[in-house]
């Protein structure tokens, strides 16, 4: 697939979806003149009517149906349109991320970030232009939540190949992605996945009546609350009528004697107080449970949608069926029934209306209501987690799909067996537009276990580890990764980049950077071989100590299996592959001075670089050195 096809279909489809939003735009317009034509044609009428006497103030019936038709058919015609503006700005943010423009325009995921984590922070995983916003296009929660947890923990290979099929099988399906982009109402709405699990398995509010200290069978509880419900309910009803035979007897509308005007006072007043005691008993039972369900399911109406279009499609590939198959079960679909559970939530929140708050002691909305969501937990709730999980799997796979088909000369990587080893031919920031990438080949593993990088600053070293850290991030997530060819073990992953200091925890960078390093020595106890990225070993102190205690840690991780890199512009460092032997090289960067500026090629050289560019800097800065 050439380079440019899906420059050239974006393209092409961001031009249909802009034409199609044209024309609602201009049927939108028509319909507000339609609007305004049709109350003024009521204006009109009752003008007629009222003070001219042509006919009967019935007519104005005509231009009321018209308006309240324009109205809905408007509403419609508004909706679609808000999601052709969605499905323009899917296009035009796919278009930013082949053109190098997208840092900015998408999701983060700030909220992912841990400080402790052991390389997320140093390989710009999240924040603002990193890895996650240029690859995902997940919209709900769970699908971000998905996606941010497999860039930060490395899959195993079964997993991986896994992914590998599923994001091939996804990859050119872009009605399915941009279906996926252009559902619900906001770009950050969404279920708390957590929450609404949660609720889903919890046990139910209602199942202890009243404060009672001891709990009975939930079958027959389930239905005594309910019969209590309804006699409430019906005793509701009888003062409702009592109500309405007193005002038409004090309206002089109907006849009835006076003792039975006081039976029904006397009725209208018991039923109340009866309704009252039942609420007060159960208030703390019943609002508890309408509080639960609200506070779980923010967001709903984005999750339906995203199942509904999902539980449409039919995958090949194993991971993807067994996804889908997972949204199947007895009954109606994951979809229908969380619609139920959106309605019932919707009729929790119109007890805040004036109107049900009135007829709350009468008709005991919320009870019902309440019960009803306890009803639909009960039968549905501990299928939610499935659903949820299964729906952020295949939003995360079809973002690293939407990355591949933007993509389509990087490869999926080859995960192989044996000891710890990484081969790249030809690697590249992923984050890095194409024409300005410079690609490197490393290869570490077997009886080469070290690289020492030299280099004066700017030249690339830093660059370096975060290339190959970010490749091997997207590799064991399932992904394809920017080069021609990558081979690797399964890794854990260590990196030391970006470490600072820390005034309110009273840390120094020297002190953070050494925690660091503690915490990759830590990951070597586990089952698979660590890759270590260090950049400027112990910066943070003398030359002398660095020297010491960089040899003795490098041979530390070495002799516990670990793989890595680390940089240097400190030359003395360099000897350490001297005195480590074989398990250790020294590579370079070199730069260049050209008519006053300093230039540099980010090709990786064997050997130790000769020579530093520090004063060049300071002098080309205006700096008198």
């Amino acid at each position: 697939m050439p380079m440019a096809e899906p420059h050239l279909i974006y393209s092409r489809l961001l031009e249909e979806r802009r034409a199609r939003l044209a024309v609602s735009d201009r049927q939108h317009r028509t319909m507000g003149y339609a609007k305004l034509a049709a109350a003024l044609v009521g204006g009109v009428v009752v003008w007629l009517a009222l003070v001219e006497r042509a006919f009967s103030i019935v007519w104005l019936l005509a231009p009321i149906a018209a308006f309240a038709m324009l109205v809905v058919l408007h509403n419609r015609l508004l909706a679609g349109r808000e999601r052709q503006q969605r499905a323009v700005h899917f296009f035009e943010n796919g278009l930013a991320r082949l053109e190098g423009q997208w840092a900015g325009r998408g999701d983060t995921g700030e909220e992912f970030r841990q400080a402790a984590h052991p390389y997320a922070a140093d390989l710009d995983l999240f924040g603002k232009g990193s890895l996650f916003e240029a690859i995902s296009t997940a919209r709900t929660h769970i699908g971000q939540d998905t996606l941010a947890r497999w860039l930060m923990a490395p899959a195993d290979p079964a997993t991986v190949r896994a992914r590998q099929a599923a994001i091939e099988e996804l990859r050119p399906r872009l009605d399915l992605r941009e279906d996926l982009a252009i559902v619900a109402e906001e770009a950050r709405t969404g279920v708390d996945p957590v929450s609404l699990a949660a609720w889903g398995e919890a046990p139910p509010i209602l199942g202890q009546p009243g404060g009672a200290s001891f709990r009975l069978p939930i079958s027959w509880l389930r239905v005594s609350l309910r019969a209590r419900i309804w006699m409430h309910t019906a005793l509701g009803f009888l003062a409702v009528a009592a109500a309405i035979l007193l005002m038409l007897r004090s309206a002089g509308l109907l006849a009835v004697s006076d003792s039975a005007a006081v039976l029904l006072r006397d009725g209208l007043l018991v039923a109340l107080l009866a309704n009252a005691w039942f609420l007060y008993r159960t208030h703390a039972a019943i609002g508890g449970a309408a509080a639960a369900v609200e506070e779980a399911s923010h967001g709903l109406g984005l999750l339906t949608e995203v199942l509904v279009r999902l539980e449409r499609e039919r995958f090949d590939s194993p991971l993807l069926s067994d996804l889908r198959a997972s949204l199947d079960a007895d009954g109606a679909p994951p979809s229908k029934r969380l619609a139920r559970l959106r309605r019932l939530v919707d009729y929790l929140d119109s007890r805040d209306h004036v109107l049900v708050r009135v007829l709350e002691p009468f008709i005991l909305w919320t009870a019902h209501v309440a019960l009803k969501v306890e009803e639909w937990r009960r039968h549905s709730g501990p299928a939610v987690r499935r659903w949820l999980t299964a729906a952020g799997e295949i939003e995360a796979l079809c973002s690293l799909a939407s990355h591949a088909y933007e993509h389509p000369e990087d490869p999926f990587p080859e995960l192989i067996e044996g000891p710890a080893c990484l081969e790249a031919e030809g690697i590249g920031h992923p984050l890095i537009p194409e024409e300005r990438v410079v690609r490197n080949d490393v290869r570490i593993g077997g009886g080469l276990r070290v690289l020492v990088v030299s280099g004066s600053n700017m030249s690339g070293k830093s660059t370096l580890l975060r290339t190959l850290g970010a490749n091997v991030v997207l590799a064991l997530a399932g992904g394809t990764v920017r080069a021609r060819r990558l081979r690797l073990t399964p890794l854990e992953l260590g990196a030391s980049i970006r470490v600072t200091d820390s005034l309110q925890d009273g840390i120094s960078r020297f002190y953070a950077e050494i925690l660091r390093i503690r915490q990759i020595l830590d990951l070597t106890a586990g089952p698979a071989p660590v890759l270590f990225l260090i950049d400027e070993f112990l910066h943070g102190t003398n030359s002398h100590d660095r020297r010491i205690g960089a040899e003795a840690l490098v041979r530390g991780l070495v002799e516990r299996g670990a793989i890595g890199l680390v940089t240097t512009h400190d030359l003395a460092l360099a000897a350490i592959a001297e005195t480590l032997g074989g398990p250790a090289a020294n590579v370079h960067f070199e730069d260049r001075m050209e008519n006053g500026r300093i230039l540099f090629d980010y090709v990786m050289l064997p050997g130790v670089v000769r020579k530093s560019n520090a004063l060049e800097l300071m002098r080309h800065v205006g700096l008198e050195i």
